[in-house]
């Protein structure tokens, strides 16, 4: 057998939120391993570094979107884009990770060698293409195009006078002050985008073609800052942490057991927040149960004070063409409008698009299974951070390179070189890999690998039960094989 000496031992794909973090674990647990990072931009920080419209911020808390390892020291929970993403790159420049990343790489293809036991990975690079080898894969590229977002087929745009944009690709030079501004769409883009632009818009309308349910939070946490303050960030941190996860845990639990309760308490905060009378049968009351999509926050409930103050104002209907002065929709109503913010959603891309193969063949995704939602069944030394979709994307990702490291840490022990998931459960029977009702996940789930009928070949949705199962369980499962 081959044991050709590869380029480095891990070769990780992404210097974003997940990438970043999977490189101090990694770097933290084996200092004498080698590894670079691949990123396809020419900058650190992954989406936030890449979505620059207005108000941009997180969804999430702070505490848990933050690293397990690197307290959030801000006084806001619900943090604005440039100050998660200073945070990802102050992360990477105090471990030295910057200078492991090779900026303006897209990997293109990854094919396996049984016979030399690594990876051999194709990246484009102005052009050229450049060639790697590894010991292990670490796919950190999330799961949404980044080039292009979704936007459905408009009639009339073509005669409509005004700009069309979407927030994916924000114009540096798009001035709405004063300005009629409509946007399209009802998640957590759209919540974000019309509170932050009527600050300074004539006046901004949320057109949505069917309401989300939307939370206000705090976004300082008075409690989370208390502790900092008696007990420094170091003790306080992991408590805040806990804290939030027993939160949108419960919540999240509630609302898949009482949704009516869960709908019930979201209505009562919103009349207290909206003008009275205000229509919340029509505008914030969806056809689905909490959590079958993504609830979306609104820090200090900006949406609901822009609505009071009439600088915002939502509109449910269907779109039934642009004109020269705006949108024309189906009920007859016309919306004038300057710019037309086409908040409409994100394709899904998995990999980043790049081929993966084995022994030269390409391995069809669909055909694969997700192990423990972080590996692929039959594909050797490959690991993927895939975060949750009712929590803070962070849990999953810092869980992922933990169990990562428990790997190479017990093959090192064993002196084995391969670790790989096999299926020979001929009852097991499958599912698409994200169970979500979003728009976004059903239009591209079919690309994706699957998920299984039971454990370990299921993407969990509980960090409780992931922590226990990847920090924890033992490695020897009967299902990964190591050799």
């Amino acid at each position: 057998m081959s044991r050709t000496r590869p380029d480095v031992d891990v070769l990780i794909i992404g210097a974003g939120l997940s990438g970043i973090g999977a490189a101090h674990h990694l770097q933290d647990a084996f200092p004498g391993r080698t590894y670079t990072i691949l990123e396809a931009r020419d900058a650190i920080g992954g989406t936030w570094d890449l979505f620059r419209y207005p108000g941009i911020r997180s969804d999430s808390d702070m505490q848990t979107l933050g690293y397990r390892f690197r307290p959030w020291t801000d006084e806001k929970s619900i943090a604005d884009g440039p100050a998660i993403l200073q945070y990802v790159r102050d992360t990477a420049a105090e471990a030295g990770i910057e200078n492991r990343i090779r900026f303006g790489h897209r990997m293109i293809r990854a094919d396996w060698s049984s016979s030399d036991q690594l990876w051999t990975v194709d990246a484009e690079h102005d052009g050229e293409t450049v060639t790697l080898t590894a010991r292990f894969l670490y796919a950190c590229t999330g799961y949404y195009r980044y080039d292009e977002g979704f936007t459905p087929a408009f009639e009339g745009t073509d005669r409509f006078g005004g700009r069309i944009v979407h927030p994916q690709h924000w114009p540096a030079d798009l001035d709405h002050t004063g300005k009629k501004v409509v946007v399209i769409g009802s998640g957590a883009t759209a919540v974000t985008l019309v509170p932050s632009m009527a600050a300074d818009a004539g006046h901004v309308t949320m057109l949505q073609r069917s309401p989300t349910y939307i939370a206000a939070l705090p976004a300082k946490d008075p409690i989370a800052n208390t502790l900092r303050r008696v007990l420094g960030d170091r003790i306080s941190y992991p408590i805040t942490r806990w804290k939030n996860v027993a939160f949108s845990t419960v919540t999240y639990q509630l609302s898949q057991r009482l949704p009516g309760v869960v709908k019930t308490y979201l209505r009562k905060a919103q009349q207290r927040q909206l003008p009275a009378g205000y229509d919340i049968d029509t505008h914030f009351t969806p056809r689905y149960d909490p959590w079958d999509q993504r609830m979306c926050l609104v820090p200090d409930g900006d949406l609901f004070r822009a609505i009071r103050r009439g600088t915002a104002s939502i509109v449910t209907g269907r779109i039934a063409t642009f004109t020269e002065r705006g949108l024309a929709l189906e009920s007859g109503e016309e919306l004038d409008a300057d710019i037309v913010v086409t908040a409409t959603g994100l394709n899904l891309l998995i990999f980043g698009g790049a081929e993966l193969c084995l022994d030269g063949e390409p391995v069809s995704l669909p055909d694969t299974l997700a192990y423990k939602g972080m590996m692929l069944s039959g594909v050797p030394n490959f690991v993927f951070t895939i975060g949750y979709t009712n929590a803070s994307w962070t849990l999953k990702a810092d869980l992922v390179a933990e169990y990562f490291c428990r790997l190479l840490t017990r093959m090192d022990a064993n002196g084995e070189t391969v670790c790989v998931p096999v299926n020979d459960d001929p009852t097991l029977t499958t599912r698409p890999l994200l169970d979500f009702e979003a728009g976004y996940v059903q239009r591209s789930v079919d690309r994706f690998p699957r998920s299984g009928s039971r454990a370990p070949w299921q993407l969990g949705m509980s960090y409780v039960h992931d922590l226990v199962t990847l920090r924890h369980r033992t490695l020897d499962d009967g299902v990964m094989q190591f050799s």
